[in-house]
C-alpha cells in the first residue's frame, strides 16, 4: 500500500481508539497471594488504556494525538480527572464518546520491585454499545489510526475505510483474535504481544505464528517480545529481529502502549521499518526505566539520544 507520498508539514494527527481508564496503581514489595494483605509503598493515580497511554508517547515524540472511543458518564468522578489529564498533555478529545449513566474502566494496579505489573480492571459492558462519530468527520486530517482489537466491535468499518483511502491502521494486539476477525484486513500493520500470537495462530513459536498469519492477510505483521525484542517479517516474507535496548526496568506500566504510539508515529513520518521499530524500543525502554505509567515516556530528544548511543552496537551486544 502507498500511503502518503509526502511528510506532512505540520505534526500528523494521529488517531487513538480505545477505552480510557481511570489507574489507581500502588508500588506494593510483592503482590498479596489470594486472602492476604500487602502494605504499598507508593500511591499515584493517573489514567491509561492502550489508547490513551499511545496518545500520550505520541505527543511526548512530536506528534498529535486525538482519542476516541466510549466513556463513562460526563459528569461522573473519572472522567472529569481524564479530561483534565488529557488537556494538560494537549491530546484531543472532542471525538470521546461519554455514554450517560455508565461508569468510566478503571484499574487497580500494582507495581512490584521487577517493575512487572499485575492489573485488575473493571468495564462496563455497555460501553461496548458505542456508537463513534461520522467516518467523515473521524477521518477528517486523519493521517493514521492506532487501535486495539480489542475495540473490533465498534472500529473494524471505520479501519476498513481507512485502509480503502490509504490512511494507515495498526493494530495494538493483545489479546488472541479470531483468523476470522475483520482487522486481519481493516489494517495495515498488525503488531501483537507474545503470548497473543501464540494463541490467534495455536503455534508455540513467534515465528512460526506469524508465517500462518501472514497467509491470512497482506498487513505488516510483527511481535514484541519485551526484553526479547521484536520480531517481525520483512516483504519477501523473512523473519526478521530488532533488539531490545537494556534498560533498568522500574516500571512496565505503559510501556507496550508508548511503543505502538512511537511506532504509528514513525510510520506517518515515513521512517523505514526498521528504524520505526528501533524507534519504538527506545521509547518504550526509557518509559520502563521510571515509575508514572504513560506519564513517564519520554520526550523526542531523549529517543533520539538513546538511538544515537546505542550506533554500532550489534544484535548480540544490545540483547545482553
Amino acid at each position: 500500500m502507498n500511503f502518503h507520498a509526502k511528510a506532512p508539514k505540520i505534526p500528523p494527527r494521529i488517531l487513538c481508539i480505545g477505552m480510557p481508564v481511570r489507574d489507581l496503581t500502588f508500588r506494593v514489595r510483592s503482590v498479596p497471594a489470594r486472602g492476604s494483605k500487602e502494605n504499598a509503598t507508593h500511591f499515584d493515580e493517573i489514567c491509561g488504556g492502550n489508547a490513551l497511554n499511545a496518545a500520550i508517547g505520541i505527543v511526548r515524540l512530536g506528534g498529535r494525538a486525538s482519542v476516541c472511543g466510549p466513556m463513562g458518564d460526563a459528569h461522573e468522578t473519572s472522567s472529569r480527572f481524564i479530561f483534565d489529564k488529557l488537556a494538560h498533555e494537549g491530546i484531543e478529545t472532542k471525538h470521546v464518546v461519554h455514554m450517560p449513566g455508565l461508569v468510566t474502566p478503571i484499574s487497580t494496579v500494582m507495581v512490584d520491585p521487577s517493575g512487572e505489573r499485575t492489573i485488575v480492571t473493571f468495564r462496563d459492558p455497555e460501553l461496548w454499545k458505542v456508537h463513534l462519530p461520522p467516518t467523515k468527520t473521524l477521518l477528517d486530517d486523519c493521517a493514521a489510526i492506532l487501535t486495539e482489537n480489542r475495540c473490533a466491535e465498534f472500529c473494524t468499518d471505520l479501519c476498513a475505510e481507512a485502509v480503502r483511502r490509504g490512511i494507515p491502521v495498526i493494530v495494538d494486539v493483545d489479546r488472541a483474535m479470531s483468523l476470522r476477525e475483520g482487522l486481519l484486513n481493516a489494517s495495515s500493520h498488525l503488531v501483537f504481544s507474545s503470548e497473543p500470537l501464540q494463541e490467534t495462530a495455536d503455534v508455540k513459536d513467534d515465528g512460526a505464528a506469524l508465517k500462518k498469519i501472514a497467509k491470512l492477510t497482506h498487513s505488516f505483521l510483527a511481535g514484541t517480545r519485551g526484553p526479547k525484542g521484536t520480531i517481525w517479517l520483512d516483504e519477501q516474507g523473512n523473519l526478521q529481529e530488532t533488539p531490545a535496548f537494556p534498560v533498568h526496568t522500574v516500571d512496565t506500566l505503559g510501556a507496550g502502549d508508548v511503543f505502538h504510539g512511537a511506532f504509528a508515529l514513525a510510520i506517518t513520518e515515513k521512517q523505514e521499518i526498521r528504524q520505526a521499530l528501533r524507534f519504538a524500543s527506545a521509547a518504550a525502554a526509557l518509559k520502563c526505566t521510571r515509575f508514572g505509567g504513560a506519564f513517564a515516556a519520554p520526550q523526542r530528544a531523549e529517543v533520539e539520544a538513546l538511538l544515537g548511543q546505542s550506533q554500532g552496537v550489534g544484535p548480540a551486544e544490545a540483547d545482553q
